[in-house]
């Protein structure tokens, strides 16, 4: 009963949220809480919730404060070149602003930390998104799937999982799947090549005038949603010949035609920075103190000097000390990116309503359970196949720590009577990250729709197709190479 009491309480909240009947904080909160009822502990409610809250309260820290530090360093300037090199690259080209998204998406997750990544890549690219009249969908879809391949890293979370779970070296287990990742990141950049086409096929050929001017927002789910590109500040011009994408010749968006709206000169440049280059907040002269500062707080993150949220903390109260030394100026910064840290911390605490009667309960468990029982006995010397496959709904419906310590030992011992290693379900257990990254129980993904402004169930319908056929591309290398 609980099993399927349990993956009714996720089938309830994905189809309430995804039709946008209810607010994902309300379906959170409430959907839970009535299934708690249901299933006869109503009067734990309270002891489900605090131990939800408690365990999240470290992650909602990390992420208030983590907010803080990079809107701060987005405030001075630190990703300014960053974000010029990347758009100089795009231009007014929808294509390569899809492939540039992905690009900078996973250089930054090298960091290890998704909600950075976020924060960096919407900042940077959503207002060319906005300008060119893109689909915002586009942008946090292929964000999050670079992301997600990005995040199996070893000191991003997964593999450091896996490894003390299964009570391995976490560079066994990572480095022979490099060769897979890689296939997954390049599946990834394939994908968002051909969304970029599918964007310029549908806007046509695009120039920026260099007047800042809001564009008509659009929400691509489907492959016949079409929305106009409106305002003043970006012209569109048919496509030759009325042809599509394929039709398109890439010299229109990259020579010297000045269809960019520019010479390819510093005015170009200028034009898309993509962050107004003379707003009061710039702190030149404190550029390389930013950088060092950031390279020392991402350095103490990888080598675990500190809890990440004491880091970030500490960083954040030293950015605004140094770059805003006047205390009104200070409180400007804090609430110039308030909204961010509220909706995004609120997200966080709502979740752990989810999470706390999911374990609480114990649905989480008969789950789990279950799942591994329908294992028919015949794939038991595929069980690296199976966790691979399995590893895509349980860690988008459970969290990491659940999946690595709850459910992988388990099918560990069931592989292990078959002969299967531990290494081999350890590497597979990786492959369900890219979707694991736009799950509605992981804090970061409401980074994402936060800050690029999109409905989280739209953002779900759009990825979860894309992420689940990466997952699988990457399972089929880890074969194909044999190290799965």
């Amino acid at each position: 009963m609980l099993t399927i009491l349990g993956f009714a309480m996720i089938a309830t909240f994905l189809a309430l949220i995804m039709t946008k009947k209810m607010s994902p904080i309300a379906a959170l909160v409430l959907i839970p809480a009535l299934f708690c009822v249901a299933v006869g502990k109503g009067a734990h409610l309270g002891d489900y919730v605090i131990d939800g809250v408690s365990s999240l309260a470290p992650t909602a820290a990390m992420l208030m404060f983590a907010i803080v530090y990079f809107g701060v360093m987005i405030d001075v300037g630190l990703f300014d070149p960053v974000v010029r090199g990347i758009l100089r690259f795009c231009k007014a080209d929808p294509m390569r602003v899809v492939v540039g998204t992905a690009v900078l998406a996973a250089i930054v997750s090298l960091d290890g930390d998704g909600s950075t990544t976020f924060m960096i890549t919407v900042s940077a690219m959503y207002p060319l998104y906005k300008r060119l009249g893109m689909s915002l969908v586009v942008m946090t879809g292929v964000a999050a799937m670079a992301n997600g391949v990005m995040n199996t890293v070893p000191w991003g979370g997964p593999t450091a999982r896996a490894a003390t779970a299964l009570k391995l070296d976490a560079a066994d287990i990572f480095v022979p799947m490099i060769p897979a990742l890689l296939v997954g990141l390049l599946g990834v950049l394939g994908l968002a090549y051909l969304l970029g086409l599918r964007e310029r096929r549908r806007l046509g050929a695009l120039r920026l005038d260099g007047e800042s001017v809001e564009t008509k927002e659009t929400v691509l789910v489907g492959a016949g949603t079409s929305a106009g590109a409106g305002g003043g500040g970006l012209e569109k011009r048919p496509v030759a010949g009325g042809g599509g994408a394929d039709d398109v010749d890439d010299d229109r968006y990259g020579g010297d035609d000045d269809r960019d709206g520019g010479d390819g000169g510093d005015d170009d440049g200028d034009l898309l920075k993509g962050l107004d280059p003379n707003r009061p907040t710039l702190r030149p002269r404190l550029y390389w103190f930013n950088a060092l500062l950031t390279g020392t707080l991402i350095t103490a993150m990888i080598l675990e000097l500190l809890p990440i949220p004491v880091l970030f903390l500490l960083g954040a109260a030293l950015a605004l000390s140094v770059n805003y030394p006047r205390l009104p100026d200070q409180k400007a910064r804090i609430a110039a990116h308030a909204d961010n840290v509220l909706n995004v911390s609120g997200m966080v605490f709502a979740a752990a309503v989810f999470t706390g009667v999911l374990q609480g309960t114990g649905m989480v468990d008969h789950m789990a359970g279950w799942l591994v029982d329908t294992v028919p006995e015949g794939l038991g010397p595929h069980m690296a196949l199976v966790t691979g496959v399995l590893s895509l709904p349980l860690t988008y419906f459970m969290s990491n720590d659940g999946f690595y310590f709850g459910v992988l030992p388990v099918l560990a011992e069931a592989g292990a009577a078959h002969g299967v290693t531990p290494l081999e379900m350890a590497r597979a257990s990786l492959v369900g990250q890219p979707l694991h990254m736009s799950s509605p129980l992981v804090p970061a993904v409401y980074v994402l729709v936060g800050m690029a402004r999109v409905e989280f169930g739209d953002h779900t319908r759009f990825v979860v197709k894309w992420a689940a056929l990466t997952c699988l591309l990457i399972l089929a290398a880890g074969i194909l190479f044999g190290t799965i």
